[in-house]
């Protein structure tokens, strides 16, 4: 399959979001707390919390934050999130899903039509277009775990669906129901991972311009900055050039 920048591109700039170290806490904090009460306060007996505990610790939250979002869940009157997936088209007819949690879904629905319709977009219905993407699970590693032998072997025995690797990393991708299991077998060889969670992987990708790119990241930026917005997905592609130039 075709390389580990275009994920890249799909995940947008990893580095702005880690200088908002504040905003990124809370949102995993939140996605922490409603895994929590979706099942057993145990990561080890609850998959969905173990997944948010591990990107939490790949993030560096410290160990108190994490265990303060896993007590939330069982506090009376705390926030009660819903998840909510908003699907649409930014410039250029890039398809996007937004994947939201939130305990006020009018607030939510406003800000995100606001941000598409300001930055060339149209919000849609949803199943508008998560038609063109598969739900997979996604799990990321840095070079430093190993070679691209070693982990595309440690994946295999793991019974992960595929690779990809760079300089800059290993992309490993599973079937949705798997991602838990190949996680857990993966960590044994590989150790923790960087990135463990349920992805929306685009079937086909589309190329955009530099014009066009300046706006899609206004967009998505405006997106990533709304407290409810848990992940932005999308299916273009922007050339490395393009992307020096936007810095």
């Amino acid at each position: 399959m075709a390389g580990h920048s275009k994920f890249k591109n799909i995940m947008h700039r990893k580095g702005a979001q880690d200088k908002k170290r504040a905003a990124m806490f809370s949102k995993l904090s939140r996605e922490i707390t409603v895994a929590a009460k979706m099942g057993m306060p145990d990561p080890d007996m609850n998959p969905r919390l173990r997944l948010a505990v591990n990107a939490a610790k790949a993030q560096s939250m410290p160990k108190d934050n994490i265990q303060r979002a896993i007590d939330k869940a069982s506090q009376a009157g705390g926030e009660d999130y819903v998840e909510m997936r908003y699907e649409g088209y930014g410039p250029g007819g890039v398809a996007l899903i937004v994947e939201a949690l939130t305990d006020n879904r009018n607030r939510t629905a406003t800000n995100v039509r606001t941000a598409f319709s300001k930055n060339g977009g149209n919000l849609g219905s949803e199943g508008s277009v998560s038609h063109g993407f598969e739900r997979r699970g996604l799990i990321e590693y840095s070079a430093a775990a190993g070679d691209e032998e070693k982990v595309l072997e440690a994946a295999i025995e793991a019974g992960a669906d595929d690779v990809e690797s760079s300089e800059d990393g290993h992309t490993i991708w599973t079937a949705a129901e798997d991602l838990h299991g190949v996680a857990g077998e993966l960590e044994k060889v590989l150790g923790p991972a960087d990135n463990v969670k349920l992805a929306w992987k685009p079937v086909l990708s589309v190329e955009v311009n530099e014009e066009v790119a300046g706006t899609l990241m206004k967009l998505i930026d405006t997106l990533d900055d709304d407290d409810d917005v848990q992940t932005v997905w999308g299916n273009y592609e922007i050339p490395d050039a393009v992307m020096e130039k936007l810095g």
